[in-house]
């Protein structure tokens, strides 16, 4: 699953909306009876200076492999920030913001219950693109749409990590999560410390399980820590099937 990003429509689309920044910040700050003027043309020029160098900064224009543009930095005016993670000790996971960032925190949380306590420095999230190889899914990371939790104790290439009561609770979180969300323990070389969106931009299917997600944090006994039963009939069944989808 593959995005055909361009780097020169990326600018077009940064210098537009700069120039639009400038022109509604000329409007509401000039007086009634000079709104007909158009914007300052330096201010233009400025805002389209400044929103190219953090486009030229930020932005990649080339997607990890599940379509998600790969970006430069974190924490800097781009799409992946630092987020937390509440009910655990970790200090926060470097993720893309938004509807990635529930459901990759929610995965997070529903490990340190269910399968194994999570302690400062067991997660990395976004890794700089010249840090990932490309072609295998850790590519992920540079887009901030992936997370490894305890990437020293389930190393990449090796299957066999987790007992199979810790994998029936992973295909229960998966399933949980509609789908969206692939273990990496599954690809053709496995990384079992890898979770990652597996849905492109603009996918409905991830606004629906962030939504759904977003619902529990608000309902008392719902969610990640509610004690739900990953062997009970309904829900083997339905992550038994989904293994089969993403296998």
């Amino acid at each position: 699953m593959t995005t055909d990003l361009s780097r020169r429509s990326a600018l077009r689309r940064a210098a537009f909306i700069a120039a639009g920044a400038a022109l509604g910040s000329s409007l509401l700050s000039s007086p009634a009876h000079a709104a007909a003027k158009g914007p300052d043309p330096d201010k233009v020029r400025e805002a389209v200076r400044k929103a190219q160098e953090r486009t030229k900064r930020v932005l990649t224009g080339v997607p990890s492999t599940n379509g998600w543009e790969m970006e430069r930095t974190a924490d800097d005016r781009g799409h992946i920030y630092t987020r937390p993670v509440p009910g655990t000790p970790v200090e926060g996971v470097q993720v893309r913001m938004g509807d990635v960032e529930t459901v990759l925190v929610h995965v997070i949380r529903r490990f340190h219950y269910e399968i194994d306590g999570l302690r400062r420095g067991d997660l990395t999230g976004w890794r700089h693109p010249s840090k990932v190889r490309k072609g295998l899914a850790e590519s992920n990371q540079a887009s901030g749409t992936a997370v490894q939790i305890r990437p020293g104790s389930y190393p990449s290439g090796i299957r066999g990590g987790f007992f199979p009561q810790q994998e029936a609770v992973i295909r229960d979180i998966l399933a949980e999560c509609d789908g969206v969300v692939r273990w990496g323990g599954d690809d053709k070389r496995p990384d079992e410390a890898l979770f990652y969106i597996d849905a492109a931009p603009g996918d409905s299917r991830l606004s629906q399980t962030a939504e759904k997600i977003r619902h529990w944090d608000w309902t008392p006994g719902a969610g990640a820590g509610s004690g739900a039963d990953p062997l009970q009939p309904s829900r083997k069944r339905a992550a038994e099937r989904l293994a089969r989808q993403q296998s």
